[in-house]
């Protein structure tokens, strides 16, 4: 039997999309070729070889395809989310009925799923209804600063994480603490001249005022907001864990440190000691971290893989689901973690492995 035919939608030259065909290569399959987001979503067909297998890719950091998502504007400013998920499941679904027309195609993932993960008001809603541990989060819109106030006080939370709703990267997420007019937010967003942009370093606002003016300026695009889960620290960092679940089973995971509430690597955080961390964990808080990945992960069946964005509760008992990230999985230079069974793979040679095994019958 010939090998089958590769294709991802992609970015070329984007590290993620690099990084999966060098696994293919390096089992033995030919390099896929790179059906660019930017042809996609400009509305250009997409001609697939008979018996070809499609994997999605994150859009990367183009420009032009950003703009194509978003609409015209500079790259690194915040919003436009609720837009850019339009126009991005509307590109999942022409990919879709690309593969439907093409004779012994597959597609790799299930688009439908990751819209889903693409909006963290129907993934919380998704996990939560599954028995997931997630945080509490407000029930219906959050249209404004004012009204984002009066849920709090209802609701009696002082502390909470006020997330886009079709937000990545931690881009426009505010950990907010407040008391009466006492506020004090902590995010990445960089308010200069009315216009939100974002910043690769966190910064605080005090100023309810300036605070007002960052919250009005994302709710038009949806908010998530979820009561603040105090997480587990070690040697004076406050932690979480990204693991990657490839085929139902968690094989991948790195500790996220940072002194900040945002733990995200580009944003001045650090890997910390996984070996650590299950060692204050021991084995049974181990099981339940990985149980709980793996039961988020269980919530999107169609989904090869996923990374799942993990807290351990400041009593080093609690575990909550804060994100599952559909395009989760890269985690250069890491190796399966022990006992994953993917101790010397990183997280696309288990996923080449793994759709070789469903796909190819090998």
């Amino acid at each position: 039997m010939s090998d089958p035919a590769l294709a991802v939608v992609g970015t070329p030259g984007d590290r993620r999309v690099t990084m999966f065909a060098d696994a293919c290569v390096r089992y033995g399959l030919p390099a896929p070729r790179v059906v660019p987001w930017a042809s996609v979503l400009r509305g250009e067909e997409i001609v697939l070889e008979p018996g070809t297998l499609v994997r999605i890719d994150s859009p990367g950091e183009d420009a032009e395809t950003d703009a194509l998502l978003r609409g015209p504007g500079e790259p690194s400013r915040v919003g436009g989310g609720a837009r850019w998920h339009a126009a991005f499941t509307a590109g999942t679904a022409r990919v879709r009925e690309a593969v439907e027309r093409t004779p012994g195609a597959v597609l790799l993932g299930d688009v439908d799923e990751i819209a889903v993960m693409f909006d963290k008001r129907l993934c919380h809603a998704r996990l939560s209804a599954a028995g997931v541990p997630v945080p509490p989060a407000l029930p219906g819109p959050v249209e404004d600063y004012r009204s984002l106030r009066e849920r709090m006080d209802r609701a009696g939370w002082g502390r909470v994480f006020v997330k886009p709703a079709h937000g990545s990267s931690a881009s426009g997420v505010i950990a907010l603490h407040a008391a009466g007019s006492r506020v004090l937010a902590v995010t990445s967003a960089a308010l200069s001249s009315g216009e939100l942009y974002n910043s690769l370093r966190v910064r605080r606002y005090e100023d309810e005022a300036d605070l007002a003016v960052i919250v009005d300026r994302l709710a038009g695009d949806g908010l998530h907001v979820e009561r603040w889960f105090p997480k587990a620290g070690m040697d004076g960092l406050t932690f979480d864990l990204r693991v990657v679940v490839v085929a139902g089973r968690p094989t991948h995971a790195v500790v996220r440190a940072s002194r900040a509430p945002m733990t995200n690597l580009h944003l001045g955080g650090s890997r910390g000691d996984l070996g650590a961390v299950r060692a204050r964990l021991g084995e049974d808080g181990w099981e339940r971290v990985l149980d709980a990945c793996s039961r988020a992960a269980a919530c999107f069946p169609g989904s090869p893989a996923a990374g799942v964005d993990v807290m351990i509760g400041a009593d080093w008992t609690s575990v909550a689901v804060a994100e599952v990230n559909a395009f989760g999985d890269l985690l250069p230079g890491l190796t399966g973690f022990p006992g994953s069974g993917a101790e010397d793979l990183d997280a696309y040679d288990t996923q080449v492995r793994a759709m070789m095994g469903s796909t190819c019958g090998t």
